[in-house]
């Protein structure tokens, strides 16, 4: 297992949207799962894999083979708190 690398600073807002609006949010980011996006969010009968990013922020190469790995799922990369609500289907 790898060390848990920080979670992004806009998380925690992120996070607090989300559960704002009613989703169910888990934090997987401190699962230290090389590669495996920050958090699950489940919002009216959907699950969605969110990577949170800062706005200069990149995928890392094991975030890529991941993603890559999970096709067929949805994997959002957000920014923002607005994108993670888009992704969500909240907004």
């Amino acid at each position: 297992m790898r060390r848990h690398a920080r979670p992004d600073a806009n998380q925690g807002e992120i996070v607090q949207a989300l559960l704002k609006v009613g989703a169910s949010v888990l934090d997987l980011h401190a699962a230290g799962i090389k590669g495996a996006p920050d958090l699950l969010a489940g919002y009216h009968g959907q699950d969605v894999l969110i990577e949170i990013k800062t706005q200069e922020g990149r995928l890392e190469p094991e975030q890529c083979a991941w993603h890559d790995a999970w096709r067929g799922h949805q994997v959002a990369v957000v920014r923002t708190v607005d994108e993670a609500l888009q992704a969500i289907g909240a907004l």
